[in-house]
């Protein structure tokens, strides 16, 4: 399965986007589950579900046209981008070596997604 530089691009987008959605999903998940009130954790959990089932989507349609050992390694991406909004959004503390982990990743999902 040989796939087209400009279309290997675009699959790499989605699923940046899939990855990044899934991440969302998992803060919503995490915001919901820390709410006080049921009303606010039933919101927050269905729409963990809904960004998450949306990224289902979105990685399903590359699944079909792609290698599989490409497309998961992209779900490395998902650590970085938990580790972001945890920081950004939950206030959380992030050590140094959780850092140094996280770039870890990146180089090898970047050494994956440009062989």
């Amino acid at each position: 399965m040989e796939i087209a530089k400009n279309t290997k691009v675009a699959f790499a987008l989605v699923l940046v986007v899939s990855t990044l959605l899934g991440a969302v999903g998992q803060l919503s998940f995490k915001i919901g589950v820390s709410s006080a009130t049921p009303i606010m954790i039933a919101l927050y959990v269905l729409l963990g579900f809904v960004v998450y089932g949306i990224s289902t989507i979105l990685y399903f349609y590359i699944l079909g046209r792609t290698h599989l050992s490409w497309a998961y390694s992209f779900g490395g991406l998902s650590y970085i981008f938990t580790t972001i909004l945890a920081l950004t959004v939950l206030g959380e503390g992030i050590p140094l070596l959780r850092w140094a982990g996280v770039l870890v990743i990146a180089l090898g999902v970047a050494l994956i997604g440009v062989s």
